[in-house]
């Protein structure tokens, strides 16, 4: 009798542990699931870091306000890690890696901001079911939603930046038939981001009938004096300029050395940020480049990330920082990381939500004017709207020139001319899908 007792009291007791270590174990699992991941691949170090950095504090900012501000994303609060690149494949491949799994629902979306990192992340991410955002950078072919179902170049591609380069100098002479006999030299960065617009620009060549020079700088762009020599011996009519990194200041440096004027070079919107002219000093003067999405300045989103990030000590960089080009830049891609997880939510409910499902939100982006400018981002970039098919959803840039002190942004938008580009895209896609055996999507069918 007393053993039976003794039994059922160590029963009880037994019972009221594992309830105990129940309750534990859910308390934590229960407040992890009201959290978004989201993994950050910066690169704060090393050559390409004055680059890398503003970018990076514009992107964590950004998700800081949304928190500090919002309370999260409709009530599920964002979480965040970064891990740094180096601007390397393999260490930005490691990182994927090492973040793909974290949180409740795992990466909500990965933006390597390196089309090396990019390349290799496209074979991996759809075994993975997680979206990738290569807002103005990335593979152009990576537009066709129907090859390419979780790469996300919102915003441009390389291919359009071409284009609208090629479109006004065109105007600059007097049309695109006078660019008959001209040279036009590219100056680029010799890895998948500077080759990624030659397909492009000898394609507008063959058209137009100017020579196209194609100038290859070694990573990571510190000794360029070969390339401007050839620069000084021919001459071109104009210098397209595909840097990132030190490369940018040292092209415009070079390019006062040898004599070659700045009024003529036109830079990618990668080419044309405060740490790719300051170190120029003066020589830099009358240099151009384009901007899309984001260009230089504060609006009300800035206000607010001043008022919740960083009067609160809580900012990622430096106060007098906030609203240059490159900050603005990872501003802007953090927001549409946010809408598009905002977006899904519409469908999965307003729960954290897997890659997968995230994906489905980027995929159905509606970003008019109006809700640009709720956000408080009017005049920071322009409308985009995504489908199955285009996973872009917006093609149009603009000119900015440094003045020496700062850039100033010409108001004319320029549309890159997608009768020209969309073969290209369907061409590359389908090659793509033909090495990797990718199943072509049927859009009318497939809607997730």
């Amino acid at each position: 009798m007393r053993q039976a007792t003794q039994r059922k009291l160590l029963a009880a007791a037994a019972g009221a542990v594992i309830a105990a270590a129940a309750a534990t174990a859910s308390a934590p699992a229960f407040a992890q699931a009201k959290e978004q991941f989201f993994p950050l691949l910066p690169y704060r170090t090393g050559p390409y870091a004055p680059n890398g950095v503003p970018f990076a504090n514009g992107y964590a900012d950004y998700l800081k306000l949304v928190n500090a501000r919002d309370g999260g994303i409709n009530g599920v609060k964002i979480t965040f890690e970064e891990c740094e690149t180096g601007y390397a494949t393999d260490r930005g491949v490691e990182c994927y890696e090492r973040l793909k799994g974290k949180g409740p629902t795992g990466a909500t979306v990965f933006q390597p901001l390196s089309t090396g990192i990019t390349f290799a992340l496209t074979d991996k991410a759809p075994g993975d079911r997680i979206p990738l955002v290569t807002a103005g950078y990335g593979r152009a072919d990576s537009v066709d939603g129907t090859v390419f179902k979780w790469n996300f170049p919102l915003g441009g591609t390389y291919w359009d930046a071409a284009d609208i380069l090629v479109q006004y100098v065109g105007k600059k002479e007097g049309g695109l038939d006078k660019l008959k006999g001209k040279k036009i030299a590219l100056v680029y960065h010799d890895s998948p981001y500077g080759k990624e617009p030659i397909p492009l620009l000898q394609l507008r060549a063959k058209m137009h009938g100017f020579e196209l020079m194609l100038l290859p700088v070694t990573h990571p762009g510190v000794e360029q004096k070969a390339t401007w020599l050839q620069v000084r011996q021919h001459r071109p009519d104009y210098v397209f300029l595909w840097g990132w990194g030190v490369m940018n200041s040292t092209a415009l440096k070079e390019a006062v050395a040898t004599g070659y004027p700045r009024e003529k070079m036109y830079g990618v919107w990668w080419s044309g940020a405060e740490p790719d002219v300051t170190p120029a000093g003066d020589g830099a003067k009358g240099y151009n480049a384009l901007t899309f999405l984001a260009p230089p300045g504060q609006g009300q989103v800035h206000k607010d990330i001043l008022k919740y990030v960083y009067d609160k000590g809580q900012g990622s960089g430096k106060k007098e920082d906030v609203g240059e080009v490159l900050y603005n830049r990872g501003l802007v891609s953090g927001m549409m990381a946010v809408e598009g997880v905002k977006r899904a939510q519409f469908k999965y409910g307003k729960k954290p939500l897997k890659g997968e499902e995230v994906r489905w939100g980027l995929e159905n982006l509606a970003l008019d004017a109006a809700a640009i400018k709720k956000l408080g981002f009017t005049g920071f970039m322009d409308p985009i709207q995504t489908t199955c098919v285009d996973h872009q959803g917006s093609h149009s840039a603009r000119i900015e020139t440094w003045d020496g002190k700062k850039w100033n942004v010409a108001p004319e938008v320029y549309e890159s001319d997608l009768q020209i580009i969309k073969p290209l895209i369907r061409e590359s896609a389908a090659k793509y899908a033909a090495e990797k055996k990718i199943p072509v999507r049927d859009c009318a069918k497939d809607a997730g």
